[in-house]
Formats: C-alpha cells, sequence, structure tokens
C-alpha cells in the first residue's frame, strides 16, 4: 500500500470516527513560540565578506500546506516537502507529497499542521544528511527549536553534529524578535548599522538547549541590493566557528533575482514544494472517491458547505484557490 493510500485510509478513520462520535473538546494543548524582546546593540554588528564565487554544497528543505477540503470541525490537507541542492549552478531537487486529516477547530488544526510540517522536514533532512557526502550546509526554513510538538527533531541536529555539517535555520518573517520597546527588532537594528552593505548581528540571544533553542539567534543582511534583514540561528556547537567566515557564502547564494538577499537554495526548496492546481484537483477527487466509497461523502458535504459560503461570494470553488497555510 503506498503512502497516500495509508493517509487516505487515516483519513476515513479519522472522519468516520467524527461523524459518529463527534470531536473531542479540549484534548490539545497549545503553546506559542516565546517573544524575544532585546535593547539592539551597534557592537554586535560585524561586516560579511561578499563572495562572488563560491565552491559550496547547499542543502534546503521546506514543505507547503494545500487544504483539500475543509468544515468548521475538520480539514483535509496536501503536504509537499521539498528539498534542493545547489553546488555553483547545478541544482538538483525531489520532493514526496502526503494527505493529513485533522479533526478540531481552525486554530488547533493550524496548530496540529504545524507540528506535521515540521515533522516531515525533519525525516527528509535528516534522509539527506545520512547521504550527504560532499554537503557544507544544510538551511532549514525557521526557528532553532528542536525536540517535542512543533519543534524539528533532536536526532537532526545530533546527525548534523556528528557529520560536522553547518546547520542554520533561517526564516522568512520573524514577529517574535522585538526591541525593549515592542517594535520589529530587525527593522530597529537596521537603522543603527554602519555603512557595511552585508552584516551579521551576533548574537540576538545565545542558545538554551533547555528551553529547546538549539541555535544563537542572529540577524543577516545578505546582500547590498536587498533591503531584507532576515533570522538566522547558528546552532550551538558551531560557536567554535569565526562567524563571519561560516556566514559569508550565504552571500553567493542570494544574489538571485527572484529573491534578492535569501539564500536561493531556500527558495528553490520553496518553489518545489508548490503543487500544480490539476495536482491538488486529482487529490481533491481521490478524497472524494474514497468518501464517497465510506458512505461519508454527503454527510461530510453538508459540514463543509455550513462553513465555504465566504468563499462561494469571492467565487472560490476549492479551498485551496484562496487559501494557504504555509508555515503556521
Amino acid at each position: 500500500m503506498s503512502k497516500i493510500s495509508e493517509d487516505l485510509a487515516e483519513m476515513k478513520k479519522k472522519l468516520g470516527e467524527y461523524v459518529n462520535k463527534g470531536r473531542v473538546i479540549g484534548f490539545h494543548e497549545v503553546r506559542k513560540e516565546p517573544v524575544i524582546a532585546v535593547t539592539p546593540d551597534k557592537s554586535k554588528i560585524k561586516p560579511l565578506r561578499k563572495m562572488k564565487s563560491c565552491d559550496v554544497h547547499f542543502m534546503a528543505v521546506d514543505c507547503s500546506t494545500r487544504t483539500l477540503k475543509r468544515a468548521n470541525n475538520w480539514g483535509i490537507y496536501l503536504f509537499r516537502t521539498a528539498y534542493a541542492l545547489v553546488r555553483r549552478r547545478d541544482v538538483h531537487w525531489d520532493y514526496e507529497e502526503r494527505i493529513h486529516t485533522v479533526v478540531g477547530d481552525a486554530y488547533v488544526r493550524r496548530k496540529i499542521l504545524q507540528d506535521v510540517r515540521l515533522n516531515l522536514e525533519s525525516e527528509i533532512a535528516l534522509r539527506l544528511v545520512r547521504d550527504a557526502g560532499e554537503s557544507n550546509y544544510l538551511l532549514l526554513d525557521g526557528a532553532s527549536y528542536f525536540g517535542g510538538e512543533r519543534k524539528f527533531w533532536v536526532e537532526l541536529y545530533e546527525k548534523c553534529k556528528e557529520e560536522g555539517l553547518k546547520l542554520l535555520t533561517i526564516s522568512k518573517q520573524s514577529p517574535m524578535l522585538h526591541d525593549e520597546k515592542g517594535r520589529d527588532l530587525m527593522a530597529a537594528t537596521c537603522m543603527l548599522s554602519p555603512s557595511y552593505p552585508l552584516w551579521v548581528y551576533y548574537p540576538v540571544k545565545p542558545a538554551n538547549i533547555h528551553e529547546h533553542q538549539y541555535g544563537d539567534v542572529s540577524m543577516v543582511k545578505l546582500s547590498g541590493e536587498s533591503p531584507r534583514i532576515f533570522r538566522c540561528d547558528i546552532m550551538e556547537y558551531l560557536r567554535n566557528c569565526e562567524i563571519t567566515e561560516l556566514l559569508s557564502p550565504l552571500t553567493f547564494v542570494s544574489e538571485d533575482p527572484r529573491c534578492l538577499g535569501y539564500p536561493v537554495t531556500l527558495w528553490l526548496a520553496h518553489d518545489f514544494s508548490t503543487p500544480s492546481d490539476s495536482m491538488l484537483l486529482h487529490y481533491h477527487d481521490q478524497v472524494e472517491e474514497t468518501l464517497a466509497s465510506a458512505g461519508l461523502l454527503n454527510v461530510l458535504r453538508v459540514e463543509e458547505l455550513s462553513c465555504s459560503f465566504p468563499d462561494e461570494l469571492h467565487g472560490v470553488k476549492h479551498p485551496f484557490q484562496r487559501e494557504w497555510i504555509e508555515h503556521v
């Protein structure tokens, strides 16, 4: 039986129990990432060296989530986890797809989906590390939280440390980084930064494994042509490296015009994780056929209709045409 077949069987089981028994209330505990609030310190900003040539092998993993069907108390989602391997101008990539069914209100579902995504990314990344060969860097999308719910796997961290791989986590956005007045820390730091076109602010906050934070939180500006700044967590075991030399190779892969200032390896992993509309329709039809064969489709369609009217007012037939749950 394929993984998708297993997923569809699990979907049928979960929604069959939901139809027959209803939704269990208050089962999932939801916690959020803690806010990091600091006073910007100009002395922590160091220049990075712009590298025009770099024979470094970068790996990156990312995962997207698209909604196939949803109602007020359940949702069926397609996860597509992709990886990209980049060395100079050579790119290799692949992806895996899974369907997950989640019973619960929208808030609970959002947190469960985040946990599923990080598990899938950790699984693919660990497989890459085991087969890494000459790879030098592994880039993950997000923050350096490992171990437990809604975190990367500790096993992945330990394997990277064992192999001497340079593991960095880079976030597309960092709403939890604040200055002492509660403002956006990146914007506040940018106003303080000297005339360096490329720089690192290190550290914002040292790693604290007891809080599941395995990396030193830093901020990086990787292109002189882009104003964008990103959170970059540097794993605790890399502290003995010269930080500016560790991060300077990222400048070589951050000049692609499609994602100026952001490592193209991560951008490619993100791009490859995007399923086509035709593929989403294919999985949508598979889901409906499976539910129909189990005698569940009609009752679940009524529930689906009870929450889809706002979408219909916007001319949206399927939730994936409007809703994109990506990094929840």
